[in-house]
């Protein structure tokens, strides 16, 4: 639980949780390995949990209207990915797929997230506020060319 503890500690998305409460969104994180080329989710299936980044790399590939798929981008350790699936439970916006051996990432299932944050409603307010700026911030400088 430590190494979880420690990613989430230096994730923007936790940002303002105290220790006590990073511990808690620790305890309902799910370990998951991927290899390269592995699917984590795939575009327009439903979304029900988000991810956690602890060691390697996954690429986010859209696919656009034309049936073609494009790389979006490459994210790394302590980054994460998925969250929108916590506030709607809507389908995936693209897919992910493992791009190196080994890839390890932390789930957090939507189920387990919300009944957290409905126990603990300071965990729910900061993460809440943390998933509105991020989504503002990606919406804000998104990249139109694809």
């Amino acid at each position: 639980m430590n190494e979880i503890k420690q990613i989430l500690k230096y994730a923007s998305l936790f940002r303002g949780l105290n220790d006590t409460q990073l511990g808690r969104v620790a305890e309902i994180a799910q370990n998951e390995l991927y290899n390269i080329k592995d699917v984590i989710f795939s575009q327009d299936t439903t979304g029900d949990k988000m991810y956690i980044i602890s060691s390697g790399q996954v690429e986010v590939r859209v696919q656009d209207t034309n049936g073609q798929s494009h790389s979006a981008i490459f994210l790394g350790q302590g980054q994460v990915f998925g969250e929108m699936a916590l506030l709607d439970q809507g389908n995936r916006s693209a897919s992910v797929i493992a791009a190196q051996n080994n890839t390890v990432v932390y789930s957090i299932p939507g189920a387990a997230f919300t009944t957290l944050c409905q126990q603990d409603t300071g965990i729910g307010y900061i993460m809440m506020r943390n998933i509105a700026l991020d989504l503002s911030f990606k919406i804000r400088h998104q990249n139109y060319d694809i």
